[in-house]
């Protein structure tokens, strides 16, 4: 039988320096999405059509973040092993091939966006009103693309040697002026004109503009972790770019699977009806700030995951690996509480007919059954699994739920049942339930401890 001291890690440190970890990625994340929450709560006053183009907007970004992710994520891996050896230099050549990549695919869809707009929307609706709004958002927003893309470069790169803080006050700066140029463009305040969605697109393009600005004076002027300067740049290492590429793989072929699962699920939305697809946009925005939370465990859990199989310490890292899963389950819970308590105070941010207000409660129903699952295969799978260096399983696990689970049961539900909104939104996120399973034994079997740094 296992003992208590077995199972429960008992240093306080442990517990102290997740939370010091987790809690600036959350908040920072929170904030991040508050940009788009922000777009989103402020147009929302304008109509349905508005909300419902501004959903496909946010999709299409996440589709783009969501590609950005597969090399921000092997970078993080990579990098926290390499910090668990204080290995300084290879997390230097790791990070400038990173950018490379990230650079090359958000200019990509930056370019995309902006000179082909109305074909990139049409891919994913055939309202004509939303497509004309979404391609006027998406066409001022595009440079934001790159931006960003660049931006979580460099904050993975310093979360990964568990410097935190600035990511969140470079969110809350990004914020601040997202706020203010929303009221000012959207409504026309202080003498500007009231431009409405492309005033949305304008004013998150600026904020993400400083948020990159900020972070690149601190990482260059500022921080003594790594010590990035402009030279490291040009840095390369065929050993690891191969490394990048084995473990990478995997990873961005997760990533890509997620993407097309995105582009799919907007699809079979998009074609549902204007209220079905405000409902879905007003659901996905708690629904974000709320992965947040799961997210933000998993990128403190996989620093410390990667750190700890960094260093050879195999054993300790089976014992975290327990009592993180406990944790993981309890925040889900608190989560699940909080969301049924206060749903009803959310809905009333926003301007909508009876008929939406009604396919949006039933969707919330449906969101607070599945939060305690999403917060603990999450992290499981996205933190210690997957920092512990077994990206195929990851990869192969998610391929399996998305093509072989999710996508096939919203299509059926959706064209040859034609169910309710309630029923596709719960095929869409039934892989939520179904990974505990696989998450759960996966994790007790410790197999996905592997060390990933060279000599």
């Amino acid at each position: 039988m296992t003992s208590r001291s077995q199972f429960w890690v008992r240093d306080r440190s442990f517990y102290k320096n997740l939370f010091l970890l987790a809690i600036p990625i959350i908040l920072q994340n929170l904030i991040t999405n508050g940009v788009n929450l922000a777009d989103n709560l402020m147009i929302g006053r304008l109509g349905e059509i508005p909300i419902a183009g501004l959903h496909i907007g946010f999709k299409i970004q996440a589709v783009i973040h969501i590609l950005i992710f597969g090399f921000e994520s092997a970078l993080m891996i990579l990098s926290a092993q390499y910090w668990g050896k204080k290995d300084t230099e290879r997390i230097k050549d790791v990070v400038s091939i990173t950018m490379r990549l990230v650079f090359s695919v958000s200019g990509t869809m930056t370019f995309i966006a902006l000179f082909f707009p109305h074909w990139f929307v049409g891919l994913f609706t055939n309202s004509q009103p939303i497509i004309d709004c979404c391609a006027l958002y998406i066409r001022y927003l595009s440079v934001s693309y790159l931006f960003f893309g660049i931006s979580q470069t460099f904050l993975c790169a310093m979360r990964s040697v568990e410097v935190v803080r600035i990511g969140l006050y470079n969110s809350i700066i990004a914020l601040g002026v997202n706020i203010l140029l929303n009221w000012l463009l959207i409504f026309g305040k202080c003498g500007f004109p009231a431009l409405g969605v492309k005033g949305a697109a304008i004013a998150t393009a600026i904020a993400r503009g400083v948020e990159l600005a900020v972070v690149i004076y601190y990482v260059i002027r500022i921080d003594q972790v790594l010590k990035l300067k402009i030279k490291d740049f040009a840095r390369w290492s065929h050993e690891i770019f191969s490394d990048l590429v084995k473990y990478g793989a995997p990873l961005m072929g997760g990533q890509i699977t997620w993407a097309i699962n995105q582009f799919c699920q907007t699809a079979i939305v998009g074609r549902m009806g204007e209220n079905v697809v405000a409902s879905f946009s007003i659901a996905g925005n708690l629904d974000q700030f709320l992965f947040v939370g799961a997210f933000g465990l998993a990128a403190a859990t996989g620093i410390i995951t990667g750190k700890t199989i960094g260093s050879g310490e195999f054993e300790k890292m089976k014992t975290q690996a327990k009592t993180m899963q406990v944790i993981f389950c309890a925040i889900g819970i608190v989560l699940s509480i909080t969301v049924a308590s206060t749903s009803e105070l959310f809905l009333k941010l926003y301007k909508l007919t009876p008929e939406t207000l009604q396919v949006v409660r039933t969707i919330m129903k449906v969101l607070v059954v599945i939060i305690p699952f999403r917060c603990y295969q999450a992290p499981c799978l996205m933190g210690l699994v997957k920092s512990g260096g077994d990206t195929a399983f990851v990869f192969k696990n998610d391929t399996f739920f998305v093509f072989c689970v999710v996508l096939p049961s919203a299509f059926i539900a959706k064209e040859y049942l034609k169910a309710p909104p309630w029923v596709v939104y719960s095929c869409l996120y039934s892989d939520q339930v179904l990974k505990c399973f696989v998450a759960f034994v996966k994790i007790n079997s410790f197999n996905w401890m592997k060390n990933l740094t060279r000599p």
